[in-house]
This record gives structure tokens, C-alpha cells and sequence, in this order.
């Protein structure tokens, strides 16, 4: 015979401590989320009597998919908090919410308008996008100034953040960076004539 299983969440129905379960007992306990099944292993009663008793308190019965989505309530909201945290504080786009446990573009529009966020334009999504980009690319240009004023090369900051010289110039001057001269390679040149 197996062992049945009791969530320990579930505390017994009012009445159960002096030997009388009440209808109205088990009507409470399974509007806070109990199923049937629990009921009957908490009172010791069968599962038929259980039934009769709920519907004795007038209780109204859910089917097996609102019980799912009454339990799976809270996992529910904690996902929607988390992906409207990504999509305010980070700005996740709604393919990455998705991505990030949502499943769908839908799914995730719908989430984080139950958690109380609105959803923005592609232009919004945009701009959001284009000032954080900027402000890494000053971030970097700042680093690549530091670093070329301790004494790097342009050609080696090119090489160690793999970017073109000409990129590394850029961020450079971006940075406002004081460029030191050029130093000609190959052989020195002999003063011209005028000829």
C-alpha cells in the first residue's frame, strides 16, 4: 500500500482536533487553495464525504485547471516582478523577456502588464538601447585614455580590445585624450632639396 503524501502547508480543517469536521471547516481551506485530495487526507474522511460536505457549505467547486493556476499564482507573480524588473531597470527588450522564462512575446507582454509595467514603443526601446550603447562607449573611451596616457600604443589597445586602430583613435579623441607624436618607422629621410 502507498504511502499518500500530505502538504504540510495544508493545516488540518477546522474541527479536526475535537473529531468533528464541519462543512463549513472544509469550505475555508478549500478556498485558501486545498484540493480534495488534501482535505481527505487531513480529516480522515473519504473522499466522497469531503464532496458532500463542500457542497453542503455551498462551496464552489474548481475544476482541475483553476486549482493549478490558483497554486501556480505566486511562481506567477514572482516571474512577472522579475521580467518587469528586466525590462524598467535594464531595458530588456520583450524578445529577451521571453528569452528570460516568459516563453512568448506575448506571454512576456502579458506578464509585465500584470506586474503593473507598460509596455513601450519600438522607438522608446530605441532611445533606451542608444543612451545605454553610448554610455559604454564613453566608458571604454575613458579606459582606453587611462590606459594610453600609462604608456600603451594605439596598436596595442587596438589589438587587446580587438577594434581597429582607426576605432581606437576615435575613442580616443572621443575621451578628449592629448595624443602624444607619431614616431616614423624605416629609415630617416635626408632633408630635401629644393631642386
Amino acid at each position: 500500500m502507498g504511502v499518500r503524501r500530505v502538504n504540510p502547508q495544508t493545516p488540518p480543517p477546522a474541527g479536526t482536533e475535537t473529531g468533528e469536521v464541519t462543512p463549513q471547516g472544509l469550505r475555508e481551506q478549500y478556498e485558501a487553495g486545498a484540493t480534495v485530495t488534501q482535505l481527505v487526507a487531513t480529516s480522515g474522511l473519504s473522499y466522497g464525504t469531503v464532496l458532500n460536505r463542500l457542497r453542503e457549505a455551498g462551496t464552489v467547486m474548481r475544476t482541475s485547471w483553476q486549482t493549478r493556476r490558483m497554486r501556480d499564482g505566486q511562481a506567477r507573480r514572482n516571474l512577472a516582478a522579475h521580467l518587469r524588473r528586466l525590462y524598467e531597470q535594464h531595458g530588456a527588450t520583450l524578445t529577451e523577456l521571453a528569452a528570460a522564462g516568459a516563453g512568448t512575446r506575448r506571454a512576456a507582454r502579458r506578464l509585465l502588464i500584470e506586474a503593473g509595467g507598460t509596455p513601450r514603443t519600438t522607438q522608446q526601446t530605441l532611445r533606451i538601447r542608444t543612451a545605454a550603447d553610448a554610455a559604454a562607449r564613453q566608458k571604454l573611451a575613458v579606459s582606453l585614455r587611462s590606459r594610453y596616457e600609462a604608456g600603451a600604443t594605439v596598436p596595442e589597445l587596438a589589438k587587446e580590445c580587438n577594434y581597429s586602430v582607426a576605432t581606437v583613435y576615435r575613442l580616443l579623441h572621443q575621451a578628449g585624450t592629448r595624443m602624444r607624436p607619431q614616431h616614423r618607422h624605416g629609415p630617416a629621410r635626408g632633408p630635401r632639396t629644393r631642386s
